[in-house]
């Protein structure tokens, strides 16, 4: 009998994750697998720090009564921290998300715990919104509606110093190349645009005919619609400042559907209330929520929607599959392949 903790969320529910473990794993009759449901606040509370792990919901406390007697758990936020793992009896664990920012795995990598993770798990739903920010902004769609919402028709949005642009005839710099970024440099090559990448960890010769490597200037100087993709580091931090924002066309747009920290807002901010650039779309922020009276809830053209790129049902489910399916090689003692902590 082996005892799973299905430690889901108001997002990812413990039954969809049960769902998709029982849909990988043969004969999963009550005799060979056993469920323990738990679910954390999120994200009716927003994740944060807990312990030493960063983007955690819920307590140690309640992790740790959760865990008694479960042999794997298969998270979201649940916080996998040291003292989490040193109570428990885990043997493995799946954090069903690109990143494992709520887990520490070296104290799992000590305590003999083997972790995974479910990558792209929403790169299908980040890509589209990512999309739909640009398209949103270009067209100044938020804008038009609310006016009408209030009872002005804005003809004057047909003005040609006012009206909207295609996304067909724009050139889209990427920065990142992952599964998200290549599905978004997919979709805006499908209405036509032109697509420049930058990501020093992508061989250029895998690149397909229709995205060009490029350097960060060249993408910065050259692109109209900038669109970040990168994980959040030292080495990316604010790698849009005001410098970067400097050497963008005046009329540019950035869409950030990836890490907060990858954008210094103030610069934005500046840049947006002088009109060099055009717009910018944001799912992301530095921090989270926004705080009251922020400059980004009143600058002009910043359409802005609360980290809900990856929200979607599919998502849900796809991470339970890709969790179920690494659970299933686990239980088989097959090769894992999205382990963490080799």
């Amino acid at each position: 009998m082996t005892t799973i903790l299905a430690a889901g969320d108001h997002f990812i529910l413990p039954e969809i994750f049960e769902q998709g473990i029982r849909a990988a794993v043969p004969n999963t009759g009550s005799d060979v697998l056993r469920f323990h449901h738990y679910r954390t606040p999120w994200p009716a509370v927003p994740f944060g720090p807990v312990a030493e792990v960063s983007e955690g919901s819920g307590s140690e406390e309640a992790l740790i009564a959760a865990l008694e007697g479960a042999d794997i758990m298969v998270a979201n936020h649940a916080p996998l921290t040291e003292r989490v793992i040193r109570a428990s009896s885990l043997k493995f664990a799946v954090i069903a998300r690109g990143g494992v920012t709520n887990a520490n795995l070296a104290a799992a990598r000590k305590a003999g715990v083997v972790v995974s993770h479910a990558p792209g798990r929403n790169a299908a739903a980040t890509a589209e919104h990512a999309v739909a920010l640009m398209m949103a902004v270009m067209r100044r769609i938020p804008e038009a509606n609310a006016e009408l919402h209030g009872g002005t028709w804005r003809g004057d949005l047909y003005e040609f110093g006012k009206c909207g642009r295609e996304l067909g005839a724009a050139h889209v710099g990427l920065i990142g190349y992952g599964q998200i970024g290549s599905r978004v440099a997919a979709i805006v090559a499908g209405f036509g645009a032109r697509v420049s990448v930058f990501d020093p960890y992508v061989d250029p010769r895998t690149l397909p005919a229709h995205v060009a490597p490029v350097g960060l200037d060249e993408l910065l100087s050259t692109a109209n619609v900038i669109s970040l993709h990168a994980r959040a580091s030292a080495e990316t931090h604010h790698i849009i400042d005001a410098r970067a924002i400097a050497r963008m066309p005046r009329g540019a747009i950035v869409i950030n559907c990836a890490r907060g920290s990858l954008l210094n807002q103030a610069a934005l901010c500046d840049a947006l209330e002088s009109g060099h650039l055009f717009g910018a779309g944001l799912d992301v922020f530095d921090p989270e929520p926004i705080p009251p009276g922020d400059r980004l809830l009143s600058a002009p053209n910043l359409v802005v929607t609360p980290h809900i790129a990856g929200a979607s049902r599919e998502t849900a489910h796809t991470a339970a599959r890709i969790a179920g399916e690494e659970v299933a090689r686990f239980l088989a003692g097959a090769p894992l392949h999205h382990v963490m902590t080799t």
